[in-house]
């Protein structure tokens, strides 16, 4: 099952960026997952796999829009 990831969730990868940088926020969401160092602004895209591999851990979620599990029957 893919990972629950949205646009700008703030993630930390296990290795370091060359900058130095662990944060990461995340730009584009697809088969590729587009995420910019928050250190130099370097923008990296990874395959979904790879990213999911990588995160150590969300440091923040963006907020959710409501996924329709409101209150309609």
């Amino acid at each position: 099952m893919p990972m629950d990831v949205a646009l700008n969730d703030v993630v930390r990868l296990r290795k370091p960026h060359p900058c130095g940088g662990y944060e990461w926020t995340v730009v584009r969401l697809g088969a590729d997952i587009g995420i910019v160092c928050n250190t130099c602004k370097h923008r990296v895209l990874l395959p979904r796999r790879e990213f999911e591999k990588r995160v150590k851990k969300f440091i923040s979620k963006a907020p959710r829009a409501n996924s329709g599990e409101s209150e309609a029957k």
